[in-house]
């Protein structure tokens, strides 16, 4: 996640005074995306699977950096 401007393949999601971007193509791809916030950062699920070495920079070999 990371701040932008929307793009001509983007769509925009207003959500409790949040603004979301996201390629269409992305989407399509990833959803369901569920984006939550957690008092300190935001938790982000979707439907895309990553293996083992997608959170190697916080060490972890699980699918999940936590």
């Amino acid at each position: 996640m990371a701040l932008d401007e929307p793009k001509e393949n983007d769509s925009v999601y207003d959500v409790n005074g949040f603004q979301f971007i996201m390629d269409k193509d992305f989407y399509e791809k990833a959803k369901p995306v569920k984006v939550d916030f957690l008092g300190y950062g935001f938790s982000i699920s979707s439907n895309i699977q990553f293996g083992p070495t997608a959170c190697s920079a916080c060490g972890s070999a699980s699918n999940t950096c936590g």
